[in-house]
């Protein structure tokens, strides 16, 4: 007798559940960006060029919008890494989209602080006001609406990056008034990290 449990080993195990990345438009750094990425691996000793992979990688979905096969291969070659490498990078970071995203990525932390203060509520409400569901881009494709989990802005709950800065103490009320002064202002709407505050 055995208390392990009875494994199934058939040929259900041998086959990946990973999606390849679409190959998308062809892709090479603009000058500047590759003068940027060539100026962030001056920090590594050259035989660790490879450790530059993750801001080689926002470089390239900041220019194109996501990151696709063509961009994992051009990433690959300048930087010295084999393209399934850079894949493997990719596909285990969320911070990086594999298909287009909207103008507007808007991020709702759904960890336990955020949710206390009502995220769920706010998320439902932003898909309201969007006309999305969570994981879509609303129908205009400016806005991207996505559950995330902890940004790390617990005492601020609940927390709305968008793009790359944050929108504090949001509550779901503030969601209409939220997407509209993005629509209006753009990034300037937004509150920001207090601990990047003087």
């Amino acid at each position: 007798m055995s208390f392990h449990p009875v494994m199934s080993y058939g040929p259900e195990l041998h086959r990946s559940q990973r999606a390849l990345l679409e190959e998308g438009p062809p892709f090479a750094y603009t000058p500047e960006r590759r003068a940027r990425l060539e100026e962030i691996a001056t920090r590594y000793p050259p035989e660790h060029r490879r450790s530059a992979v993750l801001p080689a990688l926002f470089l390239a979905q900041e220019q194109q919008g996501y990151v696709t096969a063509n961009v994992c291969r051009h990433v690959a070659e300048v930087i010295g890494l084999t393209p399934a490498q850079v894949e493997d990078v990719v596909s285990y970071y969320t911070m990086f989209f594999t298909r287009p995203v909207g103008t507007y990525v808007l991020q709702v932390c759904r960890t336990l602080s955020c949710a206390l203060r009502g995220a769920e509520r706010l998320t439902e409400e932003m898909a309201a006001t969007l006309g999305c569901r969570r994981g879509e881009a609303d129908p205009t494709g400016t806005f991207t609406l996505l559950e995330v989990e902890c940004l790390g802005a617990c005492d601020r709950a609940p927390v709305v990056m968008v793009n790359t800065d944050w929108h504090e103490c949001q509550q779901p009320e503030d969601a209409g008034r939220l997407v509209d002064q993005l629509k209006a202002s753009g990034t300037t709407a937004l509150s920001g990290c207090h601990l990047g505050k003087g």
